[in-house]
């Protein structure tokens, strides 16, 4: 294809795809982000704080019910169960560990018996964020982080905070606290909220206009029927990964908008809410980073609330549940926990191995980047540099496999309802279950070197 005609069919992608999609992606947020705003302003005036959690319960309500309407109520009802329980286990010390139990047979009762699949579907992002909140107030209650159980217009203007219960992301009880304070306008803040909501629109014209073009009509090249199929696969992942970036910088946006994500450093207040890292992602120096910046909020809640309570059960065993853990809390999607379990085996594995290889070399080789002062004696050798970068297209490799069978040109009622078990099961035999292997051979090679 000549420059000329390249030229053109961009500019009929730009006319057809381009606009109507931002445009859609438009009319789909704006009446939320004015609720965000109108959270943010109302946080500012000198009323009780019991008004301001019962302004932000109702916000959130309105905010849900633009989205999905009356199947809100399922949202609501989670919100009203997890106060109940944890009124009713107040004088409990296994608060956290009881109210995740019980929030898991509601999902899974809820998934199988309640409600048709298209619809848990669409309401599951906000049933998660829901969960993730309330377990994380039973566990901070149990940990004495809280001192009582908050009131009821407290948790539920918490659970329902109309910044976060649409999009995400999982905040803290204090920041939603900090939040309701209601920090003074400024520039900053504006700026920093105006940019997220920016990038997730580019984000989402990259997902959707971009990426499942990339070969050939941007980057022109072919190859053969197997090189076809990575490309494709390729293809498939980045559409996947900047839906991904699509909502998390959505979510940074109507976060900040809405008064919550900020730090404070004495009287210097920075609006710095970040939820992934997509440079990280596509330029990855390992899985394991990888994981912690495609949603860095949940990687924090997975951290504290699940992998340091199963430590004592060991490292691989944490790894499993926490993986287990994040695999449930998505719903019974065998596509999700498919890939949430095949990352908790890739990320262990490599783990251990670039562990045991920095010992050997004593070399900065490991998941993550080794601070100034490491005891390693090669740094920045060629060899080092080039050992890296094996691991970093390496895990490129296993973002292209694991992403592959998530197609923008799937049917629509398929993806909706999600994606079934053969789907996965074609897609990765299709490229020879590769990456699975792969990682069998590296967990074969670190215990040859153990």
């Amino acid at each position: 294809m000549d420059m000329s005609r390249r030229l053109l069919v961009w500019q009929q992608l730009a006319e057809t795809c381009g606009l109507s999609t931002v445009q859609q992606g438009v009319e789909q947020v704006w009446r939320l982000l004015l609720l965000c705003l109108l959270c943010r302003l109302c946080f500012r005036l000198g009323t009780t704080s019991t008004l301001k959690h019962v302004l932000s319960v109702l916000t959130g309500m309105y905010g849900l019910f633009l989205f999905f309407e009356l199947q809100m109520l399922w949202v609501l009802m989670l919100s009203a169960f997890c106060y109940l329980v944890l009124v009713l286990t107040r004088s409990s010390s296994t608060r956290g560990v009881f109210l995740s139990l019980v929030i898991l047979i509601y999902l899974l009762f809820g998934e199988l018996h309640l409600i048709d699949a298209v619809t848990w579907h669409k309401i599951r992002g906000s049933q998660m964020v829901v969960a993730m909140k309330a377990i994380s107030l039973a566990f901070d209650l149990d940990r004495g982080a809280l001192n009582s159980l908050p009131s009821p217009a407290e948790v539920l203007g918490y659970l329902l905070f109309v910044g976060t219960v649409v999009f995400g992301p999982w905040i803290s009880f204090s920041s939603y606290k900090n939040a309701v304070e209601g920090k003074k306008l400024s520039w900053t803040w504006l700026q920093s909220s105006s940019l997220c909501l920016l990038k997730s629109q580019i984000c989402l014209l990259v997902s959707t206009c971009i990426a499942p073009y990339l070969f050939p009509l941007f980057i022109p090249f072919h190859g053969n029927t197997v090189t076809e199929k990575w490309l494709d696969a390729y293809q498939n992942a980045v559409s996947f990964h900047f839906s991904n970036y699509f909502v998390g910088h959505l979510s940074e946006g109507t976060t900040m908008l809405a008064g919550a994500g900020f730090t404070e450093e004495k009287d210097n207040i920075r609006w710095d809410m970040s939820v992934v890292k997509s440079l990280s992602v596509e330029m990855p120096r390992s899985m394991v980073l990888v994981v912690t910046s495609w949603n860095i909020p949940m990687s924090r809640w997975l951290k504290t609330y699940v992998f340091k309570n199963a430590m004592k059960m060991g490292t691989f065993a944490a790894i499993l549940v926490t993986y287990t853990a994040s695999a449930l809390l998505h719903g019974l999607s065998f596509h999700l926990g498919a890939v949430l379990l095949s990352l908790g085996f890739i990320t262990y594995v490599e783990h251990v191995l670039r562990k045991r290889l920095a010992s050997i070399f004593s070399a900065c080789v490991l998941s993550r980047p080794c601070s100034s002062g490491c005891s390693h004696q090669h740094k920045k050798e060629y060899w080092v540099v080039l050992l890296n970068l094996l691991f970093s297209f390496l895990a490129i490799f296993h973002l292209t496999y694991l992403g592959s069978m998530f197609d923008p040109g799937v049917d629509e009622y398929e993806v909706e309802e999600g994606y079934a078990a053969i789907h996965t099961i074609q897609r990765w035999s299709e490229l020879n279950w590769a990456s699975h292997w792969v990682v069998f051979a590296s967990w074969v090679f670190y215990r040859l070197i153990q």
